[in-house]
């Protein structure tokens, strides 16, 4: 495939999508131009350490293939191909984030429920700020899992809801108080994301707390799994190696 040549594989009516993923489509079309800004915001500043670290995490080499899932714009793929030299795939449910997306080899328009790829075919994969919008995050995650060479990395981050008391506090002020409030400022499209985001965040840290995502890791076949608090608990990063090889 030509680099940078984007390839859809799914039907573009979303009668045929879950809520969870149609809402997801629809909530991101129109904040594709400038769509690490709300994870700025929400992560006091901290997103870009978040990817760093995140991609730390993986032991990247220059002869990996990578499979970037959610890719969105491709700031995560940027900063692989630019320390790593690594080839990067990406996928994204929407066609406009990932036709923003820089550092590809390939751009691949696609559910992550259903990855048109064959069985054991990636080195690494990496997703970010994923399961939250899936149906059932077990199942999407034993997909990731399927693609993945055994031995492989899987490494991911996500938003998450500090454990201590004061951090928490000072999260839900400026997530449920002063975030919603400055997006209004970027358009209605930012105004519905600043006031869905946080409480998603919210739900996602009640229904999968820490330990049960370690729980489900292992289930769908990953084992040496470490995860990681950062900023207080805001971001976390989960990563492991699919079993066997």
């Amino acid at each position: 495939m030509i680099a940078g040549h984007l390839r859809r594989e799914w039907c573009d009516s979303t009668s045929m999508l879950d809520e969870r993923t149609a809402h997801a489509r629809a909530l991101f079309k129109g904040i594709a131009p400038a769509y690490g800004t709300p994870a700025e915001i929400l992560s006091f500043g901290q997103y870009g350490r978040w990817r760093r670290a995140l991609v730390r995490a993986m032991g990247l080499r220059a002869s990996d293939v990578v499979l970037d899932v959610a890719t969105g714009t491709g700031l995560i793929a940027r900063d692989i191909t630019k320390q790593y030299g690594c080839r990067v795939v990406g996928v994204d449910q929407s066609i406009e984030m990932i036709g923003r997306a820089q550092g590809l080899s390939d751009r691949v328009g696609a559910d992550a429920n259903a990855l048109p790829f064959h069985d054991s075919r990636f080195d690494r994969l990496v997703f970010s700020y994923l399961l939250r919008y899936v149906a059932d995050p077990p199942q999407t995650l034993r997909e990731l899992v399927r693609v993945l060479k055994p031995g492989g990395a899987l490494a991911s981050v996500e938003f998450g809801v500090p454990p201590s008391p004061l951090p928490r506090i000072g999260w839900s002020v400026h997530a449920l108080g002063v975030f919603p409030f400055a997006t209004r400022a970027f358009g209605p499209e930012w105004a519905h994301v600043g006031a869905f985001l946080p409480h998603s965040i919210v739900d996602w840290a009640k229904e999968w707390p820490l330990e049960r995502q370690v729980d489900m890791w292992h289930a769908a076949g990953i084992t040496e799994i470490k995860t990681r608090r950062m900023t207080f608990g805001t971001g976390v990063l989960i990563k492991g190696r699919k079993r066997g090889g």
